[in-house]
């Protein structure tokens, strides 16, 4: 009789982390017929791709939008056909500092591309067979990586949380392979915290990844039949103010209602600078800086913000993935190659291919 060898064999494979990169390297090794569990601390999947709902509709107040150039990526959307829809931002406006029209934007090569209803529709319709099947364990974050006493050669995490016992604390082992898809620095405190794959810490060491404050508003009273059209003629535009990096209309986006929208995402810099601040100061800044350069002085009905501390990539790790053979651990993330959608769900691809 003749036992199947282990690259064939299916491997039980543990993925830390439910954005864009953990779930397309938890497909994509299912599709390779092996069993994979997905953690996430969240209460949904999505990472960075994530979808704020409120009593005036949603705000995509990470990610804002996808483009498309790896034809791998292009194949695994027709997966899902229907759920991601174009976007008319390509005629973005650059503002100056006083949030005047300094250009605007030369139409774009790459078609902009939202999911629908929220950025987060894509994620969440990826991760769903995961789901159905029992693999994917939300608001239960991994504390430690270490091996299972059962079998040294396997790993288990600890972890603490589960909906609805968020103080809970428990033991998932039997694992061949783990693969860490979180943000750089988080990835490096568990690798440390858990005195596993040295190797790893030491080549993520140089990658720098910046934080952003964003700001989110609703102004329902631009609906009113009296009410002219308010602010600015343009839907998305890229600011120098020196608060602001970014501004879209939400509420311009398929599939997102009609109730007049804003998401503000501060720059890499100032975020920096008042990166703990607390959230009351950030606001009331933010939105000044928005009323300079929209000229928008209406009161908005909904304000609210959210730091991410790690936002865009400042300096990549300039190759996919990482992967640790001899501890059978990986990582990946859009911070090993960029900051772009795309290249989290390559890094994520790519992680999967090295170990199936």
């Amino acid at each position: 009789m003749t036992n199947k060898s282990s690259a064939t064999a299916p491997r039980q494979i543990a993925v830390i982390g439910a954005g864009m990169a953990g779930i397309a390297c938890a497909r994509t090794l299912v599709q390779a017929g092996h069993n994979v569990s997905v953690f996430d601390k969240s209460r949904s999947a999505g990472g960075r791709m994530s979808t704020r709902s409120t009593a005036f509709g949603t705000f995509d107040h990470g990610a804002q939008y996808f483009t498309v150039r790896d034809p791998r990526f292009a194949l695994a959307l027709e997966t899902a056909k229907g759920i991601c829809k174009p976007w008319s931002a390509n005629s973005v406006r650059v503002l100056d500092t006083f949030g005047r029209v300094a250009s605007a934007a030369l139409p774009s090569r790459d078609p902009h591309w939202v999911p629908s209803p929220g950025m987060s529709a894509l994620v969440k319709y990826w991760a769903k067979p995961l789901a159905d099947d029992g693999r994917l364990e939300l608001e239960t974050q991994v504390t430690r990586i270490e091996r299972d006493p059962m079998n040294k050669k396997q790993w288990q995490l600890r972890t603490t949380g589960m909906p609805g016992t968020p103080d809970a604390q428990h033991v998932f082992s039997g694992f061949d392979s783990v693969v860490l898809a979180m943000p750089n620095p988080q990835t490096v405190d568990l690798l440390q915290n858990s005195a596993q794959a040295a190797r790893l810490v030491r080549d993520i060491h140089p990658v720098q990844v910046a934080p952003c404050w964003t700001l989110m508003l609703a102004f329902p009273q631009a609906m009113q039949p009296t009410m002219a059209h308010l602010g600015p003629q343009w839907n998305a535009a890229r600011s120098n103010h020196h608060r602001i990096a970014w501004l879209s209309r939400e509420s311009s986006k398929p599939g997102r209602g009609g109730i007049e929208r804003w998401t503000v995402q501060a720059s890499a810099a100032w975020s920096l600078e008042h990166l703990e601040d607390d959230a009351p100061r950030v606001q009331a800044k933010l939105l000044k800086a928005f009323t300079e350069v929209t000229g928008i002085r209406a009161e908005p009905a909904h304000a609210a913000v959210h730091r991410w501390r790690y936002a865009q990539t400042v300096q990549p790790l300039g190759k996919s993935h990482l992967w640790d053979e001899k501890s059978s651990i990986g990582a990946c993330g859009d911070w090993c190659i960029g900051h772009r959608v795309e290249d989290a769900f390559i890094s994520g691809l790519e992680m999967a291919l090295a170990i199936a």
